[in-house]
């Protein structure tokens, strides 16, 4: 790997190998792995969420190995630079029709647990359009009616680290070392002169 595949900060040769370097074919391989997980702990999703932008390939790689059609997408902005971040993450427009989610069983995919400050709030956010599953309800409803008024969200992701502040439910690798990730590890294409 060259200098100039490490565009996000300027890396050296030397410091790329303090880096975790995930190529296309491995990638493949850790898509299937996460799938594999879900299907084990006999939790199967409804809809799967990708957090954009860094979960949507994600997202969709295990989506299909899963085969569930449905999906949605939540925009968050947190990094705005290598280790540069904005005080909290912040949800961006367009924002997913949430209104079908009450019932479902949702798993919410990103790249990468850093901080874990994106998971928790995405996780929050679908959660929270429904009622909690442990809300003490003084209705008179039988179970099949309280079942299909939360959402039952779990999370997984291709990297986690140690200092997440919510810990994923299905990880492929944790490391707590800067992950180059295929569909990131390539300045964008610009119109050259």
């Amino acid at each position: 790997m060259s200098e100039a595949t490490a565009f996000d900060d300027g890396a050296s040769t030397s410091d790329l190998e303090d880096r975790e370097v995930l190529g296309w074919a491995e990638f493949g391989e850790a898509a299937r792995d996460l799938a594999r997980e879900v299907v084990r702990s006999g939790w199967m999703p409804d809809l799967v969420v990708a957090v954009a932008r860094g979960g949507l390939v994600p997202a969709g790689a295990v989506a299909y190995a899963l085969g569930t059609k449905a999906m949605g997408t939540l925009n968050v902005e947190f990094y705005t630079g290598v280790a540069e971040t904005l005080p909290e993450p912040v949800v961006l427009p367009p924002l997913m029709d949430t209104s079908e989610l009450p019932g479902r069983k949702v798993l919410v995919v990103d790249d990468v647990a850093d901080s874990g400050k994106t998971l928790a709030l995405v996780m929050d956010l679908i959660r929270s359009k429904g009622l909690p599953a442990d809300l003490d309800l003084d209705l008179d409803l039988d179970d099949d009616a309280t079942e299909s008024l939360h959402v039952d969200a779990r999370s997984a992701v291709v990297y986690a680290k140690p200092r997440s502040v919510i810990e994923p439910d299905y990880v492929w690798r944790r490391t707590d070392r800067w992950i180059m990730f295929p569909w990131s590890s390539q300045p964008p294409v610009t119109e050259e002169p």
